[in-house]
């Protein structure tokens, strides 16, 4: 069974991820893995942090001679930043008189709900987990997982849809063609589709940057290639649909996930939401659109997979709203910390390692194997089963 877990902090010396369960005999490309790290920091709207830290994927483990070894593989991303922070958060005890307190905890943030769990009397070690800077580590592991998926022809990309009051129109259709070419743009803007509509998006990033406020948005992920029978309506937990809304929903600040045309369909009629079936001798069975989203049932169905994230606005304000002091309780101003005022396409790149790695974890359960040879093997057996059906 695929794996994964993460650790470090925001200003800690490094994050670290554990991906187990990857098969023997798997070519691992540094190239493409560091360039969505890379990815992963662009966009138009991210803070100064992004121009202190180069992620680049350190291999510790896993991984000899460019292949997977079947044991588990140990990433390591070093946090440039920790030389401005190694005083305020040592391992040891330190010079409290160094620490770097948030006093304030900042509404949206995990900040008063975590100093109350843990029992913290301010929330700098809440921050320091809670950060959206783990999400590097996410998609370090997710693209493992996409060069997994890359075995059996599926690949999984992403959009922006929507920043702010900017969005694609509902008319709008993005080819998967359009999004690998998006993918291969060196000078990510906001990562849409529509260069017109980017314009929109970009304006409104800018009349918050004016403000010192913040936006949100809406990504889309796109899994393209993935075969049919991933995931299960035999039990409630191992549905795929399910699977990927946890995963998506488990990035910071998402506050809501959509699959396929779900939000819509809700309003509409059946027969306007259900994707007609038909059979082609040469092709099988066809569906002439995609409201489901490529899942029916719990189950991948052949199509595209559709699923969009809803992303709230970053917590962190330049002009802070109002908060508590922990100390004295009195009324103040919430703790400032430097930040991003848009992390739309960031998000997407995040969400395309958790959908990945989600269908990485589908697609060994039903295909198995320890070996990269072991795995082909199983899918190609599974593959022409299908086309026999």
């Amino acid at each position: 069974m695929l794996r994964f877990s993460t650790a470090g902090e925001s200003h800690g010396e490094a994050l670290v991820a554990i991906l187990s369960g990857v098969p023997a005999g798997l070519k691992v490309d540094q190239a493409f893995i560091d360039r969505e790290l890379w990815r992963r920091q662009q966009g138009f709207g991210r803070g100064g942090r992004m121009r202190i830290e180069q992620d680049e994927a350190h291999f510790l483990s896993g991984v000899r001679q460019g292949m997977t070894i079947g044991s588990p593989i140990a990433i390591r991303l070093e946090n440039k930043d920790w030389e401005n922070w190694q005083d305020s958060l040592p391992v040891g005890a330190g010079d409290p008189a160094k620490h770097k307190a948030v006093a304030a905890p900042r509404p949206g943030h995990a900040d008063l709900a975590g100093a109350q769990k843990y029992d913290l009397p301010e929330a700098r070690f809440v921050l320091e987990r809670a950060s959206a800077r783990e999400s590097a580590a996410r998609t370090a592991v997710g693209a493992v997982a996409k060069l997994l998926l890359r075995e059996i022809g599926a690949e999984v990309l992403s959009h922006v849809v929507a920043v702010g009051g900017a969005s694609l129109p509902s008319s709008a259709e993005v080819t998967f063609e359009q999004l690998r070419a998006l993918h291969m743009k060196d000078d990510v803007l906001l990562n849409c589709a529509d260069a017109a509509t980017e314009e929109k998006m970009k304006a409104e990033v800018e009349r918050v940057l004016r403000t010192g406020d913040s936006v949100g948005g809406v990504f889309e992920v796109v899994a393209h290639g993935v075969p049919v029978g991933l995931g299960t309506y035999a039990n409630w937990d191992e549905r795929l649909d399910a699977r990927l809304a946890a995963a998506v929903m488990s990035l910071p600040a998402v506050k809501a996930v959509e699959i396929g045309r779900g939000v819509a369909a809700a309003a509409a009629a059946g027969s306007e939401v259900h994707d007609a079936i038909a059979y082609d001798r040469d092709s099988g069975f066809t569906r002439a659109r995609n409201n489901a989203g490529g899942i029916e049932g719990g189950v991948s169905n052949g199509q595209d997979i559709v699923v969009r994230g809803y992303l709230k606005p970053v917590s962190t304000l330049r002009r802070p709203l109002p908060s508590v002091d922990f100390a004295t309780r009195e009324e103040v101003k919430a703790s400032y910390e430097r930040s991003d005022v848009c992390v739309v396409p960031a998000a997407g790149v995040a969400a395309e390692a958790m959908v990945a790695l989600t269908l990485a974890q589908c697609a060994l359960e039903k295909f198995g194997g320890d070996s990269m040879k072991e795995f082909r093997r199983n899918f190609e057996g599974y593959r022409e089963q299908i086309k026999q059906f």
